[in-house]
C-alpha cells in the first residue's frame, strides 16, 4: 500500500467533514465577487474525474459570473474552536474550472445523487427550472494544514483528497 502523507489524510478529513465553501467569482466588470455555497463531492464517475458539485440558482449572482468565466475559486475551513488561534485554523484554497451539467447527463445524474445524499433537503429544489448543478473541477490548491503547514497542490494530489480514503487509513 503506498503512504499517503498525513497533510493529505487531514485535507480528505477536512474536504469531507465541512459541507459549505466561500465561492470566489469575478463580475463583468472584473470586480472580485464571494460568496456561500453548500458543496458535495463527487468520485462516482472514477477518480480521475473526481470534483466538488454546487447546486445554484440562475438568478444569482455568482452562477452568472461563473456562466460567463469558468475560473472559480472554493475556500473551505474548520469552524473557529474558542481559545484557539484563528490564524492556525485548517483550510484549503482550491483553484478550479466551474462547468454547468446538462441535465439528465451521466455527469449531472452522478452530481445530484452525490448532492442529495449530503443535502436530501435540497431535493424540491433540483425541480426548479433555474436551478443547476454545476461540476467545479479542481486544477490545485493552498492547503494551510496550521502554523507552519501549508502546501501547494496539483489537481493530481487534489483528486487524492477528494477520494475516499485507502482502505485501512480510515
Amino acid at each position: 500500500m503506498p503512504h499517503e502523507s498525513g497533510l493529505t489524510r487531514e485535507l480528505r478529513s477536512l474536504l469531507h467533514t465541512q459541507r459549505v465553501a466561500a465561492m470566489g467569482t469575478t463580475s463583468d466588470a472584473g470586480s472580485a465577487f464571494v460568496s456561500m455555497v453548500p458543496y458535495a463531492i463527487v468520485v462516482a464517475l472514477e477518480p480521475a474525474l473526481a470534483c466538488l458539485v454546487i447546486h445554484v440558482s440562475g438568478l444569482a449572482v455568482h452562477t452568472r459570473n461563473l456562466q460567463a468565466r469558468a475560473q472559480v475559486s472554493l475556500l473551505v475551513m474548520r469552524p473557529e474552536v474558542p481559545g484557539e488561534p484563528v490564524h492556525a485554523l485548517p483550510r484549503v484554497t482550491l483553484e478550479g474550472l466551474a462547468e454547468v451539467l446538462e441535465p439528465g447527463s451521466p455527469a449531472w445524474r452522478a452530481c445530484r445523487a452525490a448532492y442529495l445524499q449530503r443535502f436530501p433537503e435540497a431535493e424540491p429544489m433540483t425541480g426548479l427550472g433555474d436551478f443547476m448543478f454545476v461540476a467545479v473541477h479542481a486544477k490545485g490548491a493552498r492547503q494551510v494544514a496550521g502554523f507552519g503547514a501549508a502546501r501547494s497542490l496539483d489537481a493530481d494530489e487534489v483528486r487524492l483528497a477528494l477520494a475516499p480514503a485507502p482502505a485501512g487509513q480510515d
